[in-house]
């Protein structure tokens, strides 16, 4: 009988130092926990001993993807020195090969991408576009949302369609209509989003009509 309590005392030991486990919050589990790859950073800034220009020329901003946002890269460009229409196309046009250019590899170490993708020109407004409209050769809305951010902002903050405006005007190939698009801070900070189709400038007016 002695051994019979003896045996009893050291299971019931046995159990109140199990429960007193469990209240200490360790839960047992034959699951493994996968808690997933650590969230990767990125500079989204390049060394300044890096952005040394190549040749003489003036510093445009382009905005390039970088941490899921629209970031602002230097870039040292070659434009025409006279003024006028064809010029401020070529100039748009330099902005456009910029962004469909793979960044540098100071730049990717940095975390830079561009969504731009080539071939992709663009030429002047037609007779019935609002003054200052630009239009590409393929339709704004047919390009991803990045690639159609970065070349709005990139646009509006080199060639706006009026000075002072974050607004540029933007067409395709075909027959529609040109239409105005902004560079909101949204459209920086979300450049994934839709962009929301702006309103339609109303067209240049010939002198007389």
């Amino acid at each position: 009988m002695r051994n019979l309590r003896h045996r009893a005392a050291v299971v019931l030991a046995g159990l109140l130092a199990l429960g007193a486990t469990s209240g200490c919050g360790i839960r047992p589990t034959s699951v493994p926990v996968d808690a997933g790859p650590a969230p990767s950073r990125v500079a989204c800034t390049v060394p300044q001993s890096a952005m040394t220009p190549q040749f003489e020329g003036v510093t445009v901003e382009v905005y390039l993807v970088c941490g899921a946002q629209l970031v602002t890269a230097e870039r040292s460009v070659r434009i025409p020195e006279s003024k006028g229409a064809a010029d401020r196309v070529r100039f748009a046009q330099t902005l456009l090969d910029q962004l469909i250019t793979e960044p540098s590899a100071a730049e990717k170490d940095a975390g830079y991408t561009t969504e731009v993708k080539g071939p992709l020109t663009v030429t002047a407004a037609r007779a019935h576009d609002a003054a200052g409209a630009l239009r590409l050769s393929r339709e704004p809305d047919d390009l991803s949302a990045l690639a159609l951010s970065q070349v709005v902002c990139t646009f509006a903050e080199n060639t706006p369609a009026a000075p002072g405006t974050q607004q540029v005007v933007l067409g395709g190939p075909g027959e529609d209509p040109a239409r105005g698009y902004t560079c909101t801070a949204e459209m920086k900070s979300r450049p994934d989003s839709t962009a929301t189709l702006g309103e339609i400038p109303a067209p240049l007016r010939s002198p007389g009509s």
